[in-house]
């Protein structure tokens, strides 16, 4: 009881980012699907918000069931929720939910970026009629990352007092072997967060050569390219933080190091569920197609 009771400042956290993740989420998956109707296709940027929403409200609702029952119905989690199905929906909509943010970040370093070699130039005229392949390796990238950690087989008693408080090393140590292998399966996880911090360091030399070339030619005037390579910059830096943060959680997350419902648990959880939901919010926020609708949904449109 003295546990649940030192998580409700936290659970209050979470609840505000689930309550706000959902709500802009499921805007994503709606505006998205009414323009499938509508036009009977989606273009390649509408079919990546689609997949982002879709994917960031599966994880929502995943970190929502289990930090729901982990605090108040901790037995009834252990032995009802907790297992081989919520271990693979956590990894697979993790892992998908960061490629998709990987492919986002691609796709604005490819159309902004002002480099002129001739395999940029390539991939540049060529992202939109690739993006449905690039959904779809990460679609399945991310299933066999989920089904990895399933055949890792980590330990169903993680969580429980004995191997918290260091039973013995004989039942230690085969826990954290598999521990290990997890880690080891989610390193792979790593090779999104390489490209996403590529496509943005290549962003910041495209928007310093653009500047520099318009110093010097027009005396600092900026133009519309200056402003798209600026906007978007500091959306993939925005995206950035929040890729990072939660990679970082989640990768601290499956140490099992941190003690069952201590402050660093849940101070991982809420940073946990601060991705999906921030990053979605600043997508909406960047694009002007989704401002409007978005104020009437949330009924702030001013009366005219």
């Amino acid at each position: 009881m003295a546990s649940s009771l030192s998580a409700i400042p936290h659970l209050i956290v979470m609840s505000a980012e689930f309550i706000t993740g959902i709500t802009v989420n499921a805007f994503l998956i709606l505006i998205n699907c009414k323009e499938l109707i509508k036009s009977r296709k989606l273009t390649p940027m509408q079919l990546l918000f689609l997949c982002i929403g879709m994917s960031r409200f599966g994880l929502l609702m995943v970190l929502m069931v289990q930090s729901f029952f982990s605090v108040f119905f901790p037995l009834f989690y252990r032995v009802k929720v907790y297992g081989a199905a919520m271990l693979f929906f956590w990894m697979f909509f993790s892992s998908v939910s960061l490629w998709f943010a990987t492919c986002l970040s691609v796709f604005y370093c490819l159309k902004i970026s002002g480099f002129t070699q001739s395999y940029f130039l390539w991939l540049k005229f060529r992202i939109s009629k690739l993006m449905s392949w690039l959904l779809l390796g990460s679609f399945l990238a991310s299933m066999s990352t989920a089904a990895l950690c399933i055949e890792a087989d980590y330990p169903k008693e993680a969580n429980d007092d004995d191997v918290l408080k260091n039973a013995t090393l004989k039942r230690t140590e085969p826990k954290i072997r598999q521990i290990n292998e997890v880690l080891l399966v989610n390193l792979a996880l790593l090779f999104p967060l390489a490209l996403f911090v590529m496509c943005t360091f290549m962003l910041l030399i495209s928007l310093y050569k653009h500047t520099h070339r318009m110093q010097n030619g027009s005396h600092g005037v900026r133009n519309a390219s200056t402003e798209a390579h600026i906007n978007a910059l500091k959306t993939v830096m925005t995206f950035f933080c929040f890729f990072i943060s939660y990679f970082a959680a989640f990768m601290a997350n499956m140490t099992f190091s941190m003690p069952y419902g201590s402050h660093c648990f849940f101070v991982l959880k809420d940073i946990m569920a601060a991705f999906p939901s921030g990053h979605s919010i600043i997508i909406i926020l960047s694009n002007s197609k989704f401002q409007q609708p978005f104020r009437r949904l949330l009924c702030f449109k001013k009366n005219q």
